[in-house]
């Protein structure tokens, strides 16, 4: 089968050429894939694998094989899939425990953007608690996940505060996504919040982690910045209204079921009340463009590729 394969002769880390047909096993559909979507974290670390290996998290397609045991869809049924590696290909094995089914007929790009983006964000929100008349702040805002989460956010009746670097460039479109209020980062915050999605890391989660109330949870989503989190002393004081605030770490493979999570996603992304927000769509002949672009910090939103015939 084709497939995108680590390659690290080439700038981008990924070469497109040839991998063996994946086997599955009892568990796992047989899954012919049609669109992946890019995400930073992983392109970012391709090189981490030997050469010759298929990346990819999240892909949309259509079961060509069903698991063996009986678990998940029909063959011919449209679905999204989510793993640790192998969604760059023609044809991927999945555990049916990662495998949502999608509404016929739908974009499959733009289904293609829903496991990880947001399926990550959706999770995330989750550890939050109640959003109705919260007030939420989303760091990163303008990223993947981060447009998921306003939309999500706003959705479950939170006031949506999102956290951008650029709010003159960005902040019209993330209203339109639903945010509330378009600042510069936690620090510019007018008031503490009950919710803190951080997209970032570094320092900027240590300012919102001070911006928290009482009871208040921040989820640490995510780490571009590549920077530690130093707490100055008295961070974690409970007096003066800032008792039990806590820190959650995250990571969506936790062995929550996810199937469920995918397709209520992917059937409000078909419907059009949830924006996938693709920044860039292409073939895959054209994977180096979107992972420079990606590495760049030149897209705000999601890289999409469209696996055409052979």
């Amino acid at each position: 089968m084709r497939a995108l394969v680590v390659d690290r002769s080439t700038p981008s880390g990924l070469r497109l050429g040839e991998s063996a047909d994946p086997v599955p096993a009892p568990h796992q559909a047989l899954v012919r894939v049609t669109a992946v979507s890019l995400n930073h974290g992983e392109v970012s670390h391709v090189t981490d694998a030997p050469d010759g290996t298929v990346p990819g998290w999240e892909a949309a397609g259509v079961v060509a094989r069903p698991a063996a045991d009986g678990s998940g869809p029909a063959a011919g049924t449209p679905v999204v899939t989510a793993g640790w590696a192998g969604g760059w290909a023609e044809l991927r094995a999945v555990d049916t425990a990662m495998l949502g089914v999608a509404p016929a007929g739908a974009d499959a790009g733009a289904l293609s953007t829903v496991p990880i983006a947001g399926g990550s964000a959706l999770h995330a929100l989750h550890r939050l608690g109640p959003l109705l008349g919260r007030r939420v702040l989303i760091t990163g805002a303008t990223g993947g996940v981060g447009r998921y989460a306003v939309q999500l956010a706003r959705l479950g009746g939170a006031h949506v505060i999102a956290s951008t670097g650029d709010p003159a460039a960005h902040g019209d479109a993330l209203r339109a996504l639903g945010a509330d209020e378009v600042i510069a980062g936690p620090a510019a915050l007018d008031g503490p919040v009950h919710g803190v999605l951080d997209c970032v890391g570094g320092p900027q989660l240590v300012t919102a982690f001070d911006r928290l109330a009482a009871r208040g949870v921040l989820v640490a989503l995510g780490h571009v910045t590549g920077e530690p989190e130093h707490f100055p002393l008295g961070s974690f004081l409970g007096d003066g209204g800032r008792h039990e605030r806590s820190i959650v770490t995250f990571f969506l493979f936790d062995g929550a079921p996810l199937a469920p999570s995918f397709e209520w996603l992917a059937s409000r992304v078909a419907a059009g009340r949830l924006d996938p927000s693709i920044a860039w769509r292409g073939p895959w002949e054209a994977a180096e463009e979107a992972v420079a672009a990606l590495l760049g910090r030149r897209l705000h939103g999601k890289a999409v590729l469209e696996l055409g015939p052979a």
